[in-house]
């Protein structure tokens, strides 16, 4: 390595290292970077946890609509179950004219709101599926960022140790050509006071 630019390089970083706002141009992760740095990866973990309680909101929601579908049902056979019977005793009351009218009156409202009620519940699980979804992703997305986070600033620290390691093998190495040059500034002047 040329002496001469190794002694450039250190005096102007000698320098920089007087001014702080020099100083700053020139190094990579100052402490108003690590700031920012930890004030973004803190807004992430709170997205991911904020994320994480609406998750959980919308599937006690989900088990909300599946535990109404479950109530509805056994409402719907239990009325099925007690037309029937109603129907069996008006026909061994009444007339089998009356019994198959009284039937057929109170199957069609029956059936009918038994599907009135089944879609309302489909339309609200449906309703309650594309947040859901959206909701998941965006967790996943916020988890893979939080990571690849977690794996920049590993990578950063590891980056700054092979800087310091770097700066330290220079300053080593022009100690180490300055000694060299003074031991031969010291023969050269040995052999002049020889010879003279």
């Amino acid at each position: 390595m040329n002496q001469e630019v190794v002694k450039v390089i250190l005096d102007c970083k000698k320098n920089i290292w007087k001014n702080p706002e020099l100083f700053e141009l020139v190094t990579l992760f100052t402490k108003e970077f690590f700031q920012m740095y930890q004030s973004v990866y803190n807004q992430q973990l709170l997205m991911f946890e904020k994320l994480r309680v609406r998750q959980s909101k919308l599937d006690k929601k989900v088990k909300r609509i599946y535990s109404w579908r479950k109530v509805s049902s056994m409402i719907f056979v239990a009325t099925v179950a007690a037309v029937l019977i109603c129907s069996v005793v008006a026909a061994a009351i009444a007339t089998p004219d009356v019994a198959a009218a009284l039937a057929a009156v109170t199957a069609t409202p029956i059936g009918s709101m038994g599907k009135w009620i089944d879609s309302l519940l489909n339309n609200y699980e449906n309703a309650m599926k594309e947040p859901k979804e959206v909701t998941f992703s965006m967790q996943v997305g916020t988890y893979v960022a939080i990571k690849d986070m977690e794996n920049i600033w590993v990578l950063v620290d590891r980056l700054e140790v092979e800087i310091e390691s770097l700066l330290h093998n220079v300053e080593f190495a022009i100690e180490e050509a300055v000694k060299v040059a003074i031991e031969e500034i010291q023969k050269k002047l040995g052999s002049f006071y020889e010879e003279c």
